[in-house]
């Protein structure tokens, strides 16, 4: 699905590949051709690359520097860590997290794509789908990031030839098929060249489609989507009361002596004056009557905006809960299975304690059963009784309270979760609700 983007949109993409598939070359590419790198910093980069020699002519600019900023990076040849870099063009703004490609940091290809808009997939036109690129799309499926787009890279070292070209694309539409990922966005580039990355090359003249940023700046926002399909969801992080205390800066501060108001960031869906809500725990229903954002009076709000909401009737509610639109609350459970991305080196096992977080409820848990591991060159579930880290299992879990669970193809914030070491507090997985056991 795409659509014009406004000029104040904002849209968040990852990048994924394997090892020397480029990656880091081609974000450096198209900070560098948007004209998102500082003069300094593009000068000590050019400066940088001339002392190694790169390219073997003088001007010739390493664009992987731009991007590789750790110098345990440089020392490895790989990328280690998610970065986030921001940059903005006429059309749009962005969030890109750059994540690595090694097979042992799949856990950070987690992290970036879990509230991408869309996933970029490199492959190596040489090589075409590797194992690395089945594992990376089938993250991007279980985590239904809305836009696929697969950048076939090295273009130039196959002369520009469509022949090359044809193969790959028909790999990847093959594998997008089986995995049920929609359908991916296949484009040729070359990073180092710059084919197709911000404007469309002259050297592929077979290749009809957008450059990379032409995609990017018009393919439709997950915060689009939830606010024209999602109903109201928002988890109370805050209940406001300041019982007597006087704000400053407003007209009448005597409207603030018996202020009270549930603050949150709406995670999904649109809240204006005057719309039932319900609220849980409890499943109350009530009216919205005030919408404030800071000394603000609105008359709507929607995802991703903080706000706090004025309910009509004063409810027993607290951090953790969630208003919904009216209606659309899910049935509150204990028990529920879900896909689960290790990412922790100590293996997840059945009879494990754990806390699951989600939204703004931290919750007591067990870990009732391992019921398999993901195995990416079928795609099936294979028995396990055990997830390490950078495995993709199925488990099944039972809550110590009951929270509104959704599944997650239903309700993508709704239904994501962390799993956290009840002790250290350590992140062992992120999950998704795939079934809530009635």
């Amino acid at each position: 699905m795409t659509s014009t983007a406004t000029e104040s949109t904002l849209f968040r993409f990852a990048t994924a590949g394997s090892v020397d598939d480029g990656k880091s070359t081609l974000v450096g590419r198209l900070l560098h051709d948007s004209k998102a790198i500082l003069a300094d910093q593009l000068e000590s980069v050019a400066r940088t690359s001339a002392e190694r020699g790169f390219g073997g002519e003088p001007g010739a600019i390493d664009f992987a520097l731009l991007t590789d900023g750790l110098r345990a990076e440089r020392e490895q040849g790989i990328t280690i860590d998610v970065a986030y870099r921001y940059f903005s063009t006429g059309r749009r703004s962005f969030i890109l997290a750059d994540c690595p490609g090694h097979v042992q940091y799949t856990r950070n290809m987690v992290t970036g794509a879990a509230t991408a808009d869309a996933v970029i997939v490199l492959i190596d036109a040489r090589k075409g789908v590797l194992e690395q690129t089945r594992r990376h799309l089938a993250v991007v499926q279980l985590l239904r990031v809305p836009h696929v787009i697969v950048a076939v890279n090295k273009i130039d070292l196959l002369d520009y030839a469509e022949a090359a070209f044809a193969p790959v694309a028909a790999e990847v539409t093959a594998l997008t098929r089986e995995l049920g990922l929609p359908e991916a966005h296949v484009i040729p580039v070359s990073a180092l060249a710059g084919d197709n990355i911000v404007e469309r090359s002259a050297n592929t003249p077979w290749y009809q489609g957008p450059s990379l940023l032409e995609l990017l700046e018009t393919l439709t926002s997950l915060d689009e989507l939830e606010s024209e399909l999602e109903a109201l969801r928002m988890p109370v992080q805050l209940v406001i009361r300041p019982q007597g205390a006087v704000a400053h800066d407003v007209d009448d501060p005597e409207q603030f002596r018996d202020y009270r108001a549930f603050a949150g960031r709406i995670a999904s869906g649109t809240v204006r004056l005057g719309d039932e809500v319900q609220v849980f725990p409890g499943g109350a229903t009530t009216t919205v009557v005030g919408i404030d954002a800071g000394s603000a009076r609105l008359e709507a709000a929607s995802a991703p905006q903080s706000v706090s909401l004025r309910l009509a009737d004063e409810l027993d509610a607290a951090r953790g809960a969630v208003i919904a639109a009216s209606g659309s609350l899910p049935v509150a459970r204990r028990e529920f299975e879900a896909s689960v991305f290790q990412l922790d080196p100590r293996p997840l096992t059945p009879g494990a304690r754990v806390l699951v977080k989600t939204g703004t409820s931290t919750v007591q848990a067990l870990v009732t059963s391992i019921d398999g591991r993901r195995d990416l060159t079928t795609l099936g579930l294979d028995p396990a009784d055990r997830l390490e880290a950078n495995d993709i299992g199925q488990v099944s879990l039972k809550l110590s309270a009951e929270l509104p669970l959704e599944a997650y193809a239903d309700h993508r914030r709704a239904g994501a979760f962390l799993v956290i070491h009840p002790q250290d507090g350590a992140t062992l997985a992120a999950a998704i609700v795939t079934r809530p056991v009635a």
